[in-house]
Parts: C-alpha cells; structure tokens; sequence
C-alpha cells in the first residue's frame, strides 16, 4: 500500500445530468411538472420522442437482436433531486409499474403531489427479471440547498422532444429564477 491515494479512496460514480435507477435503493425528490409522451430508439441508438403516439410504426425505429422491431413506450420525465448523487438530474421512466405507483399516489389525497414528499425505488434482479418497488418517504421540506441548485442547473425538459440536451438550453427562467417549463406555484417552495 502508497500514500498515493488517501486511504479507503475510491473513484467516485457519476451518472452524469440523467439518473439511472441501480440495484437497491434509489432516494428522489421530484422537483418538476412531468412531461409525458411515447419514444423509440431509432437505428443509430438514439432516442426520438413526442407528445403524441405515432400513427404507424417509424420506419427507422431499432432491431432487437432476434431481429423483431423494438417497442415505442410511454415516458414520463421530470427534473429530481438525486439523493445518492447529490444532484438535480433527469429521471426517465417507461416501467409502467412505477408509474402505476406514483401515479396512485399522486391520487391519494393522502399524499398528493409527489414534490412534497421523497420517494424510494427499489430495484431488484436485471433484465426481463428485474422487479421495482415504489415507496413513499415523509413529507419534508426541501432543503434550501437543494432548491437552490435546482434554480441554478434547472433542465429545459421540452428540448428532448427535439433530441437536444434539457441542461443546454440553460438560462430559461422567469422572474422568480424557476424554469419557465415549470409552473412556479406547483412548487411547494
């Protein structure tokens, strides 16, 4: 053993503006609107999105390696904050068992709006095996720390309808700092 590398040092994971959700627990805050729509990957492993289903299948939508047509999913996206990365990212989800679950949480006038509570997915198995559970945490305030890097790296959720990164298009915020994609009093703070 050196003194090169502190000791108990290791190389930090970064997943980057966009959460993955990793075997075992996954903490979020939902700090944005969703915005929903259908996307494929096409042939060059890019996603295309739209608000609306598309009428017949996009004749550049991606091969399976059995060789079948991949799938168009419904999507929800929507601005979080990453408690495991301790960053404002996107979350992107087509498992319609989560959300089925946020959904019927966000009808539960118990719970409500899922930007005034944390939520912990939990992820278990991979491939066609893979299982998710949604649980609800507390409602808590946010931290002003937390609010504060929101108005600071605020993604533009609209521009991955076009393929355009949301963090590019910084800067679009409306007089009180929040994104102008976000309408500011649904935000509890």
């Amino acid at each position: 053993m050196t003194d090169f590398l502190p000791k108990d040092y290791s190389v930090p994971v970064s997943g980057g503006n966009y959460m993955k959700l990793q075997e075992g627990e996954n903490e979020f805050r939902i700090l944005s609107t969703a915005l929903v729509g259908y996307e494929y990957w096409n042939t060059e492993n890019k996603p295309i999105r739209s608000r609306e289903m598309w009428f017949t299948t996009p004749t550049d939508i991606k091969s399976n390696k059995d060789g079948t047509r991949s799938t168009i999913k419904h999507f929800w996206a929507f601005s979080v904050w990453n408690y495991g990365e301790t960053a404002v990212q996107v979350l992107e989800i087509t498992q319609s068992t989560i959300q089925s679950a946020i959904e019927s949480l966000v009808k539960n006038p118990k719970w409500g709006n899922p930007k005034d509570y944390d939520i912990t997915i939990t992820r278990k198995g991979a491939g066609l095996d893979t299982e998710y559970s949604v649980v609800p945490n507390p409602k808590t305030e946010l931290d002003k720390e937390i609010i504060e890097q929101f108005k600071q790296k605020s993604p533009n959720l609209e521009a991955m309808l076009t393929g355009q990164d949301p963090f590019a298009s910084k800067g679009k915020v409306d007089d009180k700092g929040m994104p102008k994609d976000i309408d500011a009093s649904e935000i509890p703070f």
